[in-house]
């Protein structure tokens, strides 16, 4: 089991999609491009501050700060302004997006209350996967203690991967537990609840 998961990637991801699929040039195997951190606030009254919270919260979070997002339309009944400051996104390359990806998988995920693996239904067909998490106190970043109140955003994986299948398989070779879906339960007759790979081990 590696602790970096670049390493990992070109050890084991590689390798394993190589022999799955037949490909013949290591550059046919999808890459992990980006990992996209998206936030809105609003929807709160205090949109300002609330704002900051999150800027704050993601930084620890990723270990690199947001930028701002506006509004692209005025809407009243929201007293939202066209242009309005109304959320922030970090965006994750290189070495800091394996290490988030590596924290998301060991240290976060596991601390959501009954959780049974990650949903199938995030797929856009073009190489990404989009996750919402609904409360940011999941991260061991974060002090529970000072949160002024639950943080949600998504988290979008955009790889290279032409198609869903293909994105998915090198997802969960990375360590993403995904839920088993019928189809491959029944080919490779594993009854565990997610199929995530041996990163996930401690």
């Amino acid at each position: 089991m590696e602790n970096d998961l670049k390493v990992h990637y070109l050890k084991s991801v590689v390798p394993a999609m190589m022999k799955n699929r037949g490909y013949v040039n290591l550059h046919q195997v999808p890459k992990l491009e980006k990992i996209v951190l998206n936030c809105s606030v609003g929807s709160l009254t205090d949109i300002k501050v609330a704002l900051e919270d999150a800027v704050h919260d993601l930084t620890m979070i990723t270990g690199q700060k947001p930028i701002k997002t506006k509004s692209k339309k005025s809407i009243s009944n929201f007293n939202l302004r066209l242009h309005q400051e109304i959320g922030c996104k970090v965006t994750l390359r290189g070495k800091i997006m394996y290490d988030f990806l590596l924290r998301f998988i060991r240290a976060a995920l596991p601390r959501i209350r009954d959780f049974r693996g990650i949903p199938n239904g995030g797929f856009d067909g073009r190489g990404g996967y989009t996750l919402g998490v609904k409360d940011h106190s999941i991260f061991p970043e974060i002090e529970i203690d000072r949160v002024k109140r639950n943080l949600g955003f998504d988290v979008t994986f955009v790889t290279s991967g032409k198609d869903r299948e293909e994105t998915r398989e090198m997802l969960s070779l990375m360590g993403m537990p995904f839920i088993v879906r019928t189809q491959d339960a029944a080919k490779t007759g594993n009854k565990e609840t997610t199929d995530g790979q041996e990163v996930l081990a401690a």
